[in-house]
């Protein structure tokens, strides 16, 4: 598939260039900015790169950040039969990149986007000096919780009328608020509204449905101990959507892993700490290229 470059239906952001261009399966919504080397910068599940900006913006002045939204998230979306599990999502990026011609020196990606991150690494489709996991969802539920997460989103991404169900209810309710609660994270005004936001859009929401239903970690946290790229881990201390424990026993495996845990924050401490993980990130980037 080609690179098609289109107006992007998605809402403007001040300092970052916004694009559409296909490939793998998807037709996907990127945002740039920033100067110098390649960063690829990927979000979580239910997220997208809009949510990212802050960091973004921070990074930028010393990379160039390329940020898309994942496949069925916010902006980009993907062909009919396209499965948005780990691999296939892994390899589409990957066919993203070689069609914009970009070969990141840094990989950050946050909860599910650092397991992505990982398995382009562990795949060699990148080759970057750094992977930054940031809250980083790598370790799978437990055999029973997997069945049980697994089969209710398959249920759901199954009937279209869910998806916009849950849309109408986020728009009406505060259950953002309350997810936010429960991951430990406390964001600005502004985060939440473009959370809600995301959440009242039913493709959105079904698309998270879709990912949901198709991820599994079990094949990636088994291969972890044969990744050889620098893997620095940002954790929060107050996040109770992926405990301490989940990344001490990814530091535990992988070769040359780091954990540097922010306190105060929750499972959101991109958007929470944007200038405290850009400064992590800067330091490290400065040790793996000294």
């Amino acid at each position: 598939m080609n690179a098609v470059a289109v107006p992007s239906p998605e809402p403007a952001v001040a300092g970052f260039t916004s694009r559409r261009v296909e490939a793998g399966g998807v037709r996907w919504h990127v945002l740039q900015t920033g100067d110098g080397p390649a960063l690829l910068l990927l979000h979580g599940t239910a997220s997208s790169a809009a949510t990212l900006t802050k960091l973004a913006t921070t990074l930028g002045s010393r990379f160039t950040v390329i940020a898309p939204d994942l496949p069925g998230h916010a902006g980009s979306t993907v062909v009919e039969g396209f499965v948005p599990s780990l691999p296939n999502v892994a390899r589409a990026l990957s066919r993203l990149l070689e069609v914009v011609g970009i070969a990141p020196v840094v990989v950050a990606g946050h909860s599910a986007g650092a397991a992505i991150g990982v398995e382009m690494a562990l795949r060699g489709t990148v080759k970057p000096r750094l992977l930054v996991g940031m809250a980083s969802a790598l370790v799978p539920f437990g055999r029973t919780a997997a069945v049980v997460y697994g089969s209710l989103a398959r249920t759901l991404a199954q009937h279209p009328s869910a998806s916009r169900w849950l849309a109408r209810r986020a728009r009406a309710t505060d259950v953002v608020e309350q997810v936010l609660a429960g991951t430990g994270s406390s964001l600005e005004r502004d985060d939440v509204a473009e959370l809600r936001a995301l959440s009242g859009r039913a493709e959105h929401v079904a698309g998270v449905l879709a990912m949901l239903a198709s991820w599994d970690l079990d094949p990636l946290f088994d291969s972890l101990s044969s990744l050889r790229t620098p893997l620095l881990l940002l954790a929060g201390g107050r996040d109770r959507a992926v405990p301490l424990g989940q990344q001490r026993a990814v530091l535990r495996r992988v070769p040359r892993a780091s954990l540097v845990i922010l306190g105060d924050a929750g499972h959101y401490l991109p958007t929470e700490r944007p200038a405290e993980v850009a400064r992590e990130i800067c330091r490290a980037f400065g040790e793996v290229s000294a």
